[in-house]
């Protein structure tokens, strides 16, 4: 790969993530609030759901090319164009 290519690869990448990471910022902020903390970890990349009862937190990542909202070993999934209702469905399975 040449040297430009290998240049718009770069860019093409930071801006997928910046992308994924702003989609996770709009999923925290309607977490919010539905008064269910979240948290941003891993530089941006994953969405931390601790759980109100004892368990395990709940990790949210953007998958599915950037058209999926999913946790639970990618088994769940709601679609990154229905924030408020990926917030709901994150709520109610998380128990809150």
């Amino acid at each position: 790969m040449n040297p430009i290519m290998q240049i718009a690869a770069v860019c093409l990448q930071q801006e997928r993530q910046q992308n994924e990471a702003f989609a996770l910022m709009r999923l925290r902020d309607a977490l919010l609030r539905l008064r269910v903390r979240a948290e941003l970890r891993d530089n941006d990349s994953a969405l931390m759901i601790p759980r109100p009862q004892v368990g395990l937190p709940v990790w949210v990542f953007v998958g599915y090319g950037g058209a999926f909202y999913s946790w639970q070993s990618a088994e769940k999934r709601h679609p990154i164009n229905d924030v408020a209702g990926a917030a709901q469905v994150l709520a109610d399975y998380v128990g809150r």
